[in-house]
């Protein structure tokens, strides 16, 4: 099983974990995740751009799984999501040029 498939099989039951386990902290970070990924001066699609590059450069597996489906939930294309994290290969060197694939993975999954 991929990981990009494992990530999403297995995701909302750990979310709920936390949930119940570690409700102060998933209230606060969802409280200010909400009051941020909302369309502003600029828009949340873009936005999530932001945040699977930022993800990327980070090496952080769960957010580039996560974004990279909000990415395409807001209407990102397969181009634009490889192009913007195209930019954090430039800005996270070779760590964040292995993560790609992991976006690469995430879009297969997601039928990209």
């Amino acid at each position: 099983m991929s990981r990009a498939k494992e990530f999403y099989t297995e995701v909302s039951g750990k979310m709920e974990k936390m949930k119940k386990d570690a409700p102060a902290m998933v209230a606060g970070f969802g409280g200010l995740f909400s009051k941020v990924m909302t369309d502003g001066a600029i828009s949340l699609r873009e936005k999530e751009l932001i945040a699977l590059s930022i993800a990327v450069a980070a090496n952080c597996h769960p957010c580039i799984m996560a974004h990279t489906k909000k990415c395409l939930e807001t209407g990102s294309t397969k181009a634009q999501i490889l192009e913007a994290v195209s930019v954090a290969v430039v800005m996270g060197g070779g760590p964040a040029y292995m993560h790609v694939m992991e976006v690469m993975d995430a879009l297969e999954v997601l039928g990209q």
